[in-house]
């Protein structure tokens, strides 16, 4: 994939996905709430941390090199 292609990708996957995935990530720590109650601080933090990173590690490729100049 050509670094334009990744570029367009990207802005995809930043303005569609992103935003799907918070929806998920949301609806999901509510229905963990409301199933077992609330989780400490502690607990809820490193949850919403993995959250944060596992939504983007299927498009490690597509990211890669994008912020860069064209060469």
């Amino acid at each position: 994939m050509d670094l334009k292609a990744r570029k367009r990708w990207s802005l995809v996957l930043l303005l569609v996905w992103l935003p799907i995935w918070v929806v998920i990530a949301v609806s999901l720590m509510n229905w963990l709430d409301a199933r077992f109650g609330r989780m400490p601080i502690w607990a809820e933090v490193p949850v919403y941390f993995g959250l944060a990173i596992v939504w983007a590690l299927p498009f490690r490729r597509v990211f890669r090199g994008v912020g860069r100049g064209e060469e």
